[in-house]
């Protein structure tokens, strides 16, 4: 999902860098503005990017997603501040699956947007992906991403797995988003 990307825009579109398919976010929850990133940005970002969907009501804001219980997911949320709001401060907030809490996300880590990824068996045919307020700053979402994943592709007895690096070593010029 491009979280922000207005409904009335294109949607489903392909990212031209990543040939990856975005939708918008606003059929998945119903609370949150959209912002757009700076436009010094625009040169150097990714279109799934430019969009993001900010919370600056309430303490806890849901995307409600629909999945097969069971199924393992790769679930991703990226965050690239851009200086949406003209504060210049990079918020810091935690993400919940449900109401399990799966990371803090701080969003000034990286000005190039920072990511975080688990894998996750649903125990239902629903799956609440949570944005949580800790501090003063405001929790927002560039993408958020939910891909299927075979069920033998990474074993676990329960529970979840956080994905600590990535590495593709290749001499190949492609990227694997």
């Amino acid at each position: 999902m491009d979280c922000g990307l207005p409904p009335n825009e294109v949607s489903p579109y392909i990212e031209p860098f990543t040939g990856l398919r975005f939708s918008s976010d606003s059929s998945f929850i119903q609370s949150g503005k959209i912002g757009k990133v700076d436009k010094s940005f625009e040169a150097t970002t990714l279109k799934s990017y430019m969009t993001l969907r900010y919370f600056p009501d309430g303490k806890r804001n849901c995307y409600n997603l629909i999945v097969k219980q069971g199924k393992t997911y790769m679930i991703r949320a990226t965050a690239l501040y851009g200086n949406y709001d003209g504060l210049n401060i990079s918020p810091k907030f935690d993400l919940y699956i449900g109401a399990n809490f799966w990371t803090t996300l701080d969003a000034g880590e990286y000005l190039s947007g920072v990511v975080e990824e688990v894998n996750y068996i649903p125990r239902s045919n629903s799956l609440d992906v949570c944005l949580v307020k800790t501090d003063t700053s405001t929790p927002f979402l560039s993408l958020l991403e939910l891909r299927p994943l075979d069920n033998d592709s990474y074993l676990t007895g329960s529970g979840s797995l956080k994905t600590f690096r990535r590495y593709y070593l290749s001499n190949s010029e492609s990227v694997i988003a």
